[in-house]
């Protein structure tokens, strides 16, 4: 089973010592750990300030004493590399002398890094570990071995009733995180609707919210007042983003703005609420007091005044703000480009996949000046990644023309297969294409034929010279066996086999192209 990275910032929310997010080979900021009464009170804070070495130093006489703060120190020292070199071995080693010493802490972040291992062993000794620890403090270790599951990190595929479990187990220990998790989960938020179920959900946000955890007071109004009809409450959804309010949680005025918007049908008391978090210039609330000027909305239509509210909600950090002024000044009668692209490199850098995938077709295109296939290969990448369908099948073609890249069949055959089990139409006429010329696999013409009909019924024209061409070239045998195929495509997801990338016979990136 391949490793997959795990991110716990929420997970690691109410650790004792180290609340912050863990750094395990992920850009998850690491705080450092947290100061303690106790002997290695003066190492912590030393190393708190930014002077690490003295931190060190302070800490190794008292951890060689065996004192559990000096260990974890150091175990968070090598794990970081900051203080002491970066040593995977080095960190695990002091984790667990401190978690033996009484430092749960150290548990934790040992369990962590062997958790993101890609030995199953050791994976299975870091969920051996937490399973130990739950016994004893189930709210903490049992988040984290929820989202161990969740991840697929303890089996070769999610386990969301695994996950569950393990939530479950925590929010009964008082675990409001878990909780948060919990609800999300029964609203189908981790890719599995069919354990949705809204009022297990919105009765999960109102426990945690009842606990007094903040996080909840904005989603369980929300849900009240623009959730399922028959589990709204106006009243009490009110008072709960009246509370958030308090704590100046100011996206609840949005939620509120929306309710009368789409709810109650009143575009008046629904400005008014946006206005009051633009006011507070919160993002979303900047956004929709322009969407109501651009449109006409209680207000004179405007363009004007909608691209003013539009550059308040992009500098306020609204990565959708910032792509929709990029949209208007490409689409001018003489666009501005270069404005375009100011906005549409802050939407990327916010990481949103349309805009990185806009912007790796800006760079291909030379419509800056100078054409930059590379650039445009970074930016499609991090889409691609991301799982942007559009993305993919760019990047797939990049590789498949060789422009800012070697020409790769095999990377493109994986990319157009990725898009085009999302419905992607150009990317499933790109399988067709190498299925056709035996790029990157054997020439299999009949599953041409099947893909290029499929690229056409999802929209592809472009697809039709291919297949014309592919039908002169059938026998009536291989005709047939095409029609099966197109029909097993054809088929729903649940019945269907995806459509598959060309079987390489070396790994991407060794196969020699013809």
């Amino acid at each position: 089973m391949t490793a997959k990275i795990l991110l716990l910032a929420l997970s690691l929310a109410t650790l004792t010592a180290a609340p912050a997010a863990v750094s395990l080979g992920t850009d998850a900021p690491v705080a450092p750990p947290a100061a303690a009464d106790g002997p290695a009170k003066a190492a912590l804070d030393a190393y708190r300030e930014g002077r690490h070495a003295v931190g060190v130093e302070l800490a190794k006489p008292l951890a060689e004493k065996g004192d559990a703060d000096a260990l974890f120190l150091l175990g968070f020292a090598a794990e970081t590399g900051q203080g002491l070199a970066a040593s995977r071995d080095a960190a695990l080693e002091n984790y667990q002398k401190a978690a033996a010493a009484g430092n749960k802490d150290a548990t934790y972040r040992r369990a962590l890094i062997l958790l993101n291992s890609k030995e199953e062993k050791d994976r299975q000794q870091g969920r051996e570990a937490l399973e130990s620890a739950a016994t004893t403090d189930p709210a903490n270790a049992g988040r984290i071995l929820g989202e161990a599951w969740l991840r697929g990190l303890l089996s070769e595929k999610p386990d969301f009733d695994k996950a569950a479990e393990w939530w479950n187990k925590a929010s009964e220990a008082g675990d409001t995180p878990s909780i948060l998790l919990l609800a999300r989960f029964y609203e189908g938020a981790f890719g599995n609707p069919d354990k949705a179920d809204a009022k297990r959900s919105l009765d999960l946000y109102r426990k945690a919210a009842g606990l007094g955890d903040e996080n909840a007071f904005i989603p369980l109004g929300s849900r009240l007042l623009n959730g399922d009809e028959k589990l709204r409450n106006e009243k009490e959804g009110r008072e709960w983003l009246a509370k958030a309010i308090e704590k100046k949680q100011f996206a609840a005025h949005l939620a509120l703005g929306d309710f009368e918007e789409n709810v109650k049908k009143d575009n008046k008391a629904a400005l008014a609420h946006y206005m009051d978090g633009a006011d507070q210039k919160q993002p979303d609330c900047l956004l929709r007091v322009a969407a109501f000027h651009l449109e006409g909305k209680v207000v004179e239509k405007s363009e004007e005044k909608g691209r003013e509210w539009l550059v308040k909600a992009a500098e306020s950090g609204s990565a959708v703000a910032s792509l929709e002024m990029a949209s208007r000044l490409a689409k001018e009668e003489k666009p501005d480009l270069l404005g375009a692209y100011k906005y549409l490199l802050s939407a990327a850098n916010a990481g949103l996949p349309v805009a990185q995938n806009e912007l790796g077709l800006l760079y291909v295109s030379g419509n800056l000046g100078l054409s930059d296939p590379a650039a445009g290969v970074a930016w499609f990448t991090t889409a691609a990644k991301a799982g942007f369908a559009a993305a993919q099948n760019n990047l797939g073609t990049l590789y498949e023309r060789g422009m800012g890249v070697p020409v790769d069949y095999n990377n493109a055959g994986q990319l157009y297969m990725l898009a085009a089990n999302q419905g992607h139409a150009a990317a499933t006429t790109g399988l067709a294409r190498l299925h056709a010329a035996g790029q990157g696999t054997d020439t299999n013409l009949p599953k041409a034929w099947a893909l290029a009909s499929l690229a056409i019924e999802r929209g592809d024209t472009e697809a039709k010279t291919l297949l014309g061409d592919l039908t002169s070239k059938l026998n009536d045998e291989q005709m047939s066996a095409a029609k099966k195929e197109l029909e097993e495509l054809k088929k729903p997801a649940s019945e269907k086999p995806a459509p598959e990338a060309p079987k390489a016979d070396a790994p991407a990136g060794e196969k020699k192209n013809q």
